[in-house]
């Protein structure tokens, strides 16, 4: 019985210091990741604004080759939504929608229903480095209330490994 009060304590000590832990760990979090592209700036934008391409570089998307894709709008221009939906929950279920669109960023509200309900808010920014040179920045803009502020930690460390690899595969397409 001694062991089991032991026990008991230990684990609810541990999700105390968690929940304490959790205050300090802010709500709002962005996680930014940016590579060089070599090509001119107008090419690397026109085909960053379509969010159709993201079916050929997103890792999201290519996860489930069996996704459903629906589009509503004209692709590029401020208003247009692309929405998602698949069986396999690490794809899930959403949209995602150009809120602004200028000649140097596109700004985009995320809305997920699976595997977990939330709003975010994303951006891809381009800016000239050189003539043939590009530098694209995507941004994740996150938000989590306390106490799940805690899981943003492995949140952003997943988005920023994701994002790594899109621009990467952003950079073999555009560079080919």
């Amino acid at each position: 019985m001694r062991i089991i009060k032991k026990i008991v304590f230990g684990i609810l000590a541990f999700i105390v210091l968690l929940l304490i832990v959790a205050l300090f760990i802010p709500k709002d979090y962005t996680v930014s990741v940016s590579t060089i592209i070599n090509q001119p700036k107008a090419v690397v934008f026109d085909y960053v604004k379509l969010i159709k391409n993201q079916e050929e570089y997103s890792v999201w998307v290519m996860q489930d080759p069996n996704v459903v894709m629906t589009y509503t709008g004209v692709d590029g221009t401020q208003g247009f939504k692309a929405a998602w939906n698949s069986k396999d929950d690490n794809v899930g279920e959403g949209s995602q929608q150009i809120a602004k669109i200028t000649d140097d960023r596109i700004d985009v509200d995320l809305h997920f229903e699976r595997p977990m309900k939330g709003d975010d808010k994303a951006a891809i920014i381009v800016e000239a480095v050189s003539e043939n040179q590009t530098k694209v920045t995507n941004e994740f803009y996150g938000h989590a209330a306390y106490p799940m502020n805690l899981m943003s930690i492995i949140g952003k460390k997943f988005i920023t490994d994701a994002q790594t690899q899109n621009l990467a595969n952003l950079k073999k397409i555009l560079e080919e």
